[in-house]
């Protein structure tokens, strides 16, 4: 394959950036990138910080860096430089690897200005290895290095570093309570082979499938479904660098045909955006080619699962609604593997994976014991993946995950085991209402929002209340073709009434065009609880919002909202 007008070289940047990558040709690119970290002062135990778009270069400097036995930290592409900084600083990175510029939804990303704001303030950064995303030229400084031209120098054979099992492979940072970024460290070996064996059996993937995970490698999904996972078994990985609705809310099904993917996993956000669109951007393409379809990243609401499962898998294809966490690692819940033909419930992560043993434990501290109880979910064993310690500070890492419980890894989510001795997923412990006295999870009072065929997203918080305690508000999106969203409103009061009971109704609902999430989908309900609590001039940081422009529109909705209730009075 050849671009236009220019004989394509083994080093050309497009070749590394735009073309598949065979197994022979993503080990040598791994390899010339490993002598080039090496001949930029990267030695083993170093930490390299990768602020790449997805692409083949990004997933061969994974790579690289474990074949080195260097420590890689993947900063997802869209954090600003004060977050840039502050993982680089945290992690004592020693390089730095980027892209001139990334492209995503039709939008060009600067990345390499924003690294050069975040390098002002990173003294550990000796280097910073530009690759090129686009033919566009950006500033190059005293510590920037051309990455295609060094990687052409190089030799395109590096040998394997030797490494004991426990040595680390990788950190990743996670938010935590106290706004401070969390450095989750995953050692060698345990964390392969459970990201490999979750992959395998999870999804029934066979030779020759081709594994389509939609996520970006910036964040876990990416690092053990995108990259580690399926290439240690051998499979054929896609790279999903645009957005589901760009250029139009065909995308991934598009790519489905074109690519004939077997396995597909992708977040039940998207999957309410993809809703909003109706079923013909689905048929309008072939995917005859699924065998299986997946969610991550938050409880799937039972909407959404019918309809990924009716429309998009045409009623065939097993659906895994897959429980785990950056923590740990891979897979831990979730309906298959099991026995041939067992049932699959709607909206539900069901079964525990090999070696996981859940419990649920009361505000006690006790394991409850039986059937259609809910709890604190636990974990009372180790496994594989689990990660071994947060880097830099191993007390907060025994004190946020086995203090609370102490002899279990508290998951801080919660849980409900059916008759069945299945597993749902009930949503973070701090998600958690007490409405006079009734502890209530918001993903409940959502669910029950969802099954309005209106109703295609929602965002339920809890705030003070004079009265109850704590009172529910919930922000509903409403479909165009609704009509009266007073009467949608009303309907859904009905609704939760029903469902739940009278005391889980929101005292209010307030109708938005759009809910308040990161880049990679998750709704930011601590800005929404900040603007109902009229402390829009604390917002923290906001910086990991797809579009900062949505807290005004949502504080325009509300502001709307209180005054036509003043006029009512």
């Amino acid at each position: 394959m050849r671009r236009p007008g220019k004989e394509r070289q083994p080093w050309d940047s497009f070749h590394f950036l735009h073309f598949p990558l065979h197994g022979g040709e993503l080990l040598e690119t791994t390899c010339r990138l490993a002598n080039t970290l090496k001949r930029h002062g990267v030695c083993r135990g170093d930490c390299v910080a990768i602020y790449m778009p997805v692409s083949p270069l990004a997933v061969a400097a994974m790579l690289a860096c474990a074949r080195i036995g260097a420590i890689h930290t993947v900063i997802f592409a869209g954090f600003s430089a004060v977050s840039l900084a502050g993982r680089i600083n945290d992690a004592k990175c020693k390089v730095v690897l980027t892209c001139n510029q990334g492209l995503r939804g039709g939008r060009v990303m600067e990345l390499k200005k924003i690294v050069d704001e975040a390098v002002k303030h990173c003294p550990t950064v000796q280097r910073v290895l530009v690759a090129h995303r686009t033919d566009n030229k950006v500033h190059m400084g005293d510590l920037d290095v051309p990455l295609e031209q060094e990687m052409a120098k190089e030799d395109p054979v590096c040998a394997p570093e030797s490494m004991g099992s426990e040595d680390m492979l990788f950190m990743l940072y996670t938010s935590g309570s106290t706004g401070m970024p969390k450095g989750i460290v995953h050692t060698q070996a345990g964390y392969l082979l459970y990201a490999a064996l979750t992959h395998k059996l999870v999804f029934d993937h066979r030779p020759g499938d081709i594994f389509g995970c939609v996520a970006d490698i910036g964040w876990i999904t990416g690092h053990s479904y995108v990259v580690y996972g399926p290439l240690c078994n051998g499979a054929t990985s896609v790279l999903f660098e645009s957005t589901p609705v760009y250029p139009n809310a065909g995308r991934y099904w598009e790519t489905v045909e074109r690519l004939k993917i077997n396995q597909f996993y992708g977040a039940p956000t998207a999957v309410r955006l993809l809703l909003k669109y109706g079923d013909a951007w689905v048929k309008k393409y072939d995917r005859s080619s699924l065998r299986t379809l997946g969610s991550v990243g938050e409880p799937i609401n039972c909407e959404a699962w019918e309809w990924l499962h009716r429309v998009v898998g045409d009623s065939r294809c097993t659906l895994v609604d897959t429980w785990w966490q950056t923590e740990t690692g891979g897979i831990c819940i979730a309906p298959r593997p099991s026995e041939e033909g067992a049932e699959i419930l709607p909206g539900m992560a069901m079964r525990p994976f090999f070696g996981i043993i859940p419990v649920l434990m009361d505000e006690k501290g006790t394991v409850v014991e039986g059937s259609n109880v809910s709890g604190a979910l636990c974990i009372s064993q180790a496994w594989p993946g689990m990660a071994r310690t947060i880097y830099g500070d191993h007390q907060r890492f025994v004190d946020a995950y086995f203090k609370a419980y102490p002899g279990y890894y508290f998951t801080g989510d919660g849980a409900y085991r059916t008759e069945g001795g299945y597993y749902q997923i009930t949503g973070r412990m701090d998600d958690v209402i007490n409405i006079s006295g009734h502890r209530l999870g918001t993903a409940e009072i959502e669910d029950a929002i969802a099954d309005h065929p209106a109703v295609p997203e929602s965002a339920v918080i809890g705030y003070p209340h004079d009265i109850k305690g704590e009172a529910a508000f919930a922000f509903i999106v409403v479909k165009d073709s609704a009509g009266d969203s007073d009467v949608v409103v009303q309907e859904l009061k009905s609704m939760v009434a029903t469902k739940i009971a009278k005391y889980a109704v929101p005292d209010e609902i307030l109708v938005v065009k759009r809910l308040p999430k990161t880049r990679s989908g998750k709704v930011m309900r601590r800005l929404l609880r900040k603007i109902i609590t009229s402390e829009t001039q604390e917002l923290g940081d906001t910086t990991t919002l797809e579009d900062p422009s949505i807290i005004t529109e949502i504080l325009s909705a509300y502001q709307k909202c209180k005054d036509k209730q003043a006029a009512a009075k």
